[in-house]
Formats: structure tokens, C-alpha cells, sequence
């Protein structure tokens, strides 16, 4: 079983920052992906479903968060014919544009509805949980926070690491403002920017961070740690879930939608349903360590069943409708500063 490298994700983190990207196959007009999933997590899957179904593919990586204001841009110019994002909440945005096709019925019956687009424009292809990282070398497990909302105390300045332009990032604060409202999602923010939290590229980044001891904590999505464990489990990295349904313990899906704009509607319909298909699902669950959202498929040895998670009950298909008052409520908190 080929396992990401440590190695491969600085490399993949570069290409995706570059924009750089793949092609498989020739001969023909391509299905152009643009992949808010990184690089190193996706391509063996991608090259995969190229070799399996013969249709040529143009992939071009990127941030999630980029890559959907690229496509609002673009509008009907867009050459992408699909969106496979790192979070419901840019494909959300999109949809609030129609600039994305509704999926065929039987695509979207494979995933429990709560994963998927009410209007049936993206569907959930893998879920994944907000968590707190941290060093077990530096921090006791039995003081370890209740709450996301603890993180603002002085006992944390400077020690919790955040990735503020992270698509992931941006869902759950979106998911903390329908859940707590506005006021109190905005204090939680300039309180974490008050409280100097490192800021950092991406999740990886953090969790590398935690590993080696530059920062005792790091709010990331739980699949991160389990990689680079699996690499070195003598790494002293350990996820915390906050208990009892906080909002920090959130549960995102990655997401794909096909382009309203696709000239290539038979081979992007073909790609989402080979997502959502049983030796995708297992490539997620057994490479990845994210949880699947087709029944019958069982999520890594080591992780709880996806519906025994203590998470919030967020509508995660509303999460698109703040995005662009979620990009702004952080830039004016000076977090990403």
C-alpha cells in the first residue's frame, strides 16, 4: 500500500501553491479538474481512474479557496469541467452562483443526504473532523481544552497554531457563525489574533509543526496527523476532539461538482460517480485516512465509526452562503496577518 511521504507533501504543498499541474493521456480534448485536494493525496487515484476508464484528464492543483474565486472569475470562460474541492463550503459559493450542473439522482443516492447539496449540485466524496493537535511531549493530555472558545485564554498565547486562508479553516468559522452567531464568532477570532496564534500555510504545515515541538497545538482536520504517524509513529503528535459537540469538533466533507460550462458532461459525470465508487472510497479510507460516505465501506482500523463522532449538527450545505462574509469577518480580525 503506497503511503503519502513527508517528502512528497512539502513537494505537493509547493506544486499546489505554483498552480502546477497534471495531464493522463492524449489524443483527444481533456476533462480539466481543477483540485483544491492536494497533489500527493490525489494523483494515484486520479491516474488511477484515467488508466481504469481511458478518459484523459488535465489536472490543475490549487488552494480550494483560490481555485473557487478562479471559477467566479472565469464564469462561462472557465475551462474547468470539474471542482473537486477540499470543503463544501467553496463549492457552496459557487452554487450560489449556478455556476455548477446538478448531479444525476443515482450519483447523489450514494452518499446519506446529509453529505450532499440540497439542490444536488456537489456531493460529499470523503468527511473529515476538526481537531486540536498537539505535542504529547509538551502538553498533559488531562489539561488538554473542553472548547474551542478556551483557546482564547492566556494560557494559550502563542501556542495554537491556525491556517486562516485553509478552505477547512473558513468552513468551520462559517459553521461557528450559524451556530454561536456573528458577535461571538468575531471575539473568538480577534481574540485568537490578540493571543498571537502562529499562522501558518496550510494544515500540513501545522501539524509538522506540532511534531517537532515549534508549537504545542494546531487546529487542523484529524486525517493530517493520522498520515504523518503512519509515517513515524514515534512522532509525539497526538489529535485531542473536543468533547460534547463543540463547534471545534466539526465534520467537513471534501466535495465535487461538475461546471455548468462542461463540454465534457458524460466524462465529469463518469469521474464523480468513480469518486464515490467502492475502490475510491477504500483509497481514501486506507491511503488518506478519511472517513468514506458510501455504506459498506469501513473508515481506517483505528478511527471511530464516522456516525459514533461527537460532532455539532451544522447544515454543512449552508456553509457557501458565508463565504465571502467569512473570508472578510477573518482578514478584519488581523488573524491573517
Amino acid at each position: 500500500m503506497i503511503r503519502p511521504r513527508l517528502l512528497a507533501l512539502a513537494v505537493a504543498a509547493a506544486l499546489a501553491l505554483s498552480g502546477c499541474g497534471n495531464a493522463f493521456g492524449s489524443g483527444r480534448d481533456a476533462l480539466t479538474i481543477y483540485s483544491g485536494r492536494s497533489q500527493t493525496l490525489v494523483a494515484p487515484l486520479l491516474e488511477r481512474f484515467h488508466a481504469d476508464t481511458g478518459i484523459p484528464i488535465d489536472v490543475r492543483y490549487g488552494d480550494s479557496v483560490e481555485l473557487a474565486l478562479q471559477i467566479a472569475e472565469e464564469g462561462e470562460r472557465s475551462p474547468a469541467d470539474v471542482f473537486f474541492s477540499q470543503s463544501p463550503g467553496t463549492v457552496g459559493f459557487l452554487a450560489a452562483k449556478d455556476l455548477l450542473a446538478p448531479l444525476p439522482a443515482d450519483t447523489l443516492a450514494a452518499v446519506d443526504d446529509r453529505y450532499r447539496n440540497d439542490a444536488g449540485r456537489w456531493v460529499g466524496v470523503t468527511a473529515r473532523q476538526r481537531v486540536l493537535v498537539y505535542n504529547a511531549d509538551l502538553v498533559d493530555s488531562a489539561e488538554l481544552p473542553d472548547s474551542v472558545f478556551d483557546l482564547t485564554a492566556p494560557a494559550y498565547r502563542g501556542k495554537v497554531a491556525v491556517a486562516p486562508s485553509n478552505a477547512s479553516f473558513q468552513d468551520f468559522v462559517t459553521a461557528m457563525r450559524g451556530a454561536v452567531g456573528d458577535e461571538k464568532t468575531r471575539a473568538w477570532l480577534v481574540g485568537m489574533a490578540d493571543n498571537d496564534a502562529p499562522v501558518y500555510v496550510n494544515n500540513n504545515a501545522i501539524v509538522e509543526a506540532v511534531g517537532r515541538g515549534e508549537v504545542p497545538f494546531g487546529l487542523v482536520n484529524h486525517y493530517y496527523n493520522e498520515q504523518f504517524l503512519a509515517e513515524d509513529p514515534s512522532l509525539p503528535s497526538r489529535n485531542h476532539v473536543f468533547p460534547d459537540g463543540d463547534i471545534g469538533a466539526l465534520v467537513i466533507e471534501s466535495s465535487v461538482s461538475i461546471l455548468a460550462t462542461t463540454d465534457h458532461r458524460e466524462d465529469a459525470e463518469r469521474f464523480v460517480a468513480y469518486l464515490l465508487s467502492e475502490p475510491a472510497q477504500r483509497y481514501f479510507a486506507e491511503e488518506t485516512f478519511e472517513y468514506p460516505l458510501v455504506d459498506g465501506v469501513q473508515p481506517p482500523a483505528d478511527l471511530p465509526p464516522l456516525a459514533t463522532l461527537e460532532a455539532p449538527d451544522v447544515d454543512v450545505d449552508a456553509l457557501g452562503g458565508g463565504f465571502a462574509e467569512t473570508r472578510a469577518l477573518i482578514a478584519d480580525s488581523g488573524l491573517e496577518g
